[in-house]
């Protein structure tokens, strides 16, 4: 299991579950026990769950020990030669680290298996174990990092058990679930918990979504199934929260909402092939929500097109608030990536944006999100800091000294040519723009989704805003290269 503190992968079912008494009871008895017993189901499934033994060559740290010499002409010298051979060289010799998971069977026919990434990755040798003790080499078919993902293919010599996919959409909190796995080595190992809860962030990754179970899991349970009470996989067992390395009752699988998708690209390409919208994100805030006129804050707020991306042609525009997408609904700004990750690449799909205070609907045609990274890393942010300040200095507004932007201190602040807007010289320690993380040499291009281009243009804006009854003053800035971002500036 992964372990965060979060342990990538709920402690055991401690009491037995009991019909509550006829006293208490309300009319439907059935909601106040738990399974009256999981053993036929369990019967069933076992046969399908695997465990994973990995192994890989690393390089050693140790010293070599000095070798011994033998006095010359001793008839020990054959055994001096054999005991020290191999201990020679630089002390770096490879050892082997094996590591122990689980896995479950999902094509008995081709020998498919699915597990974590992190079981086996960076493995030499991969085995899988059969409930009955046999063994069986097995290839990476593919794995996928950015959800933990990887399956596997062994060639079967007798008939396998395999177990369906069910859908986590239908799963409540609060249902019943049967994990089974390879805690510690163990070997097969039930467990059953409930739901506690959907939908959960552990900061993983950036498609985290998981469904949290008090089911017992513990290390070795990484890649084993998490069970409906049908018998179908409902989420892929991935990690726990343990201070200790133990469980302690929070355990964490990825849906199979998201998980089906993943393995089947990995089956087919061996590979992940997600949706690419190219844009740049940030969270809607209530201060947001509030400049842009939006009854409440929802969405995700785009703050910059990536050049040569799908919707580098205006069709989505810094500034906009992304709220549906393909028919799906953005409520906050982690929903995006995953939604778009999920669609198909060249899929054309209608995109549902407030751009001025407006909602509209722009179709736009998805790119490959793996055919981004250059692109994207082409356009990092200069993280290097602000250089001396220009001594033209025109108007302080919100605790910001501004400047037209000129060749001399575009030069002083390593400023774009192709960065337009006014430029912030300066910025007072004590006031609201230093509280948002505003510095000297970023560029105001925009305030209230109205661009600026002189000081002047920045105080009549904000007086504007003021007049109208405006708390906070959206601004989009602009860093040294061109890359936006948008912050809300308090204005009393």
């Amino acid at each position: 299991m992964r372990n965060f503190r979060f342990r990538p992968v709920g402690m055991a079912f401690a009491a037995a579950m009991m019909m509550a008494s006829p006293a208490t009871a309300p009319a439907s008895a059935e909601t106040q026990q738990g399974p009256a017993s999981v053993a036929d189901l369990a019967e069933g499934l076992l046969d399908a769950v695997v465990n994973i033994s990995t192994s890989q060559s690393v390089g050693g740290g140790s010293v070599a020990p000095p070798r011994m010499q033998a006095p010359d002409g001793s008839p020990f010298q054959d055994f001096f030669d054999e005991f020290f051979k191999d201990r020679d060289g630089d002390g770096q010799r490879n050892r082997k680290v094996s590591s122990l998971g689980s896995g479950f069977v999902i094509d008995a026919k081709n020998g498919v298996i699915v597990t974590n990434n992190h079981v086996i990755d960076g493995a030499d040798d991969i085995e899988v174990i059969f409930a009955d003790g046999s063994k069986l080499k097995a290839e990476l078919v593919g794995a996928d990092p950015k959800t933990d993902l990887a399956v596997l293919k062994v060639t079967p010599v007798k008939p396998l058990t395999e177990v369906p996919f069910g859908d986590s959409d239908d799963m409540r909190i609060g249902d019943w679930v049967m994990a089974i796995g390879n805690p510690f080595g163990l070997g097969g190992t039930v467990t059953v918990g409930i739901i506690s809860a959907r939908g959960r962030d552990i900061n993983s990754g950036p498609y985290d979504n998981f469904i949290q179970t008090d089911a017992a899991i513990n290390r070795g349970n990484s890649g084993g199934p998490l069970f409906n009470m049908n018998g179908e996989v409902i989420g892929i067992n991935t990690a726990i929260i343990s201070p200790s390395g133990g469980s302690i009752g929070i355990g964490f699988a990825v849906p199979t909402e998201l998980a089906v998708n993943v393995i089947n690209q990995l089956k087919e390409f061996g590979e992940t092939r997600r949706g690419w919208l190219g844009v740049r994100i940030q969270p809607v805030t209530d201060e947001i929500a509030e400049s842009l006129g939006m009854d409440k804050a929802m969405g995700a707020l785009v703050a910059g097109i990536i050049r040569g991306g799908p919707v580098d042609d205006g069709s989505i525009e810094p500034g906009d608030v992304i709220t549906r997408f393909d028919g799906k609904d953005v409520d906050t700004m982690r929903d995006l990536p995953r939604v778009v990750a999920e669609s198909p690449v060249g899929k054309a799909v209608d995109v549902t944006v407030i751009r001025k205070g407006e909602e509209q609907t722009v179709k736009v045609t998805l790119g490959r999100l793996e055919d981004s990274d250059q692109l994207a890393s082409a356009e990092d942010p200069d993280k290097t800091g602000s250089e001396p300040a220009p001594t033209q200095k025109d108007v302080m507004v919100l605790g910001m000294s501004l400047a037209e932007l000129t060749t001399d201190n575009r030069r002083d602040f390593g400023i774009a040519d192709e960065v337009e807007g006014v430029l912030i010289s300066e910025v007072d320690p004590d006031s609201a723009a230093a509280d948002k993380r505003i510095d000297a040499g970023d560029v105001i291009v925009e305030i209230a989704q109205e661009e600026v281009a002189t000081p002047a243009d920045v105080e009549k804006r904000i007086a504007a805003l003021k007049q109208d009854g405006r708390r906070n003053a959206l601004l989009m800035l602009s860093g040294k290269t061109g890359e936006l971002r948008f912050v809300t500036v308090r204005m009393d």
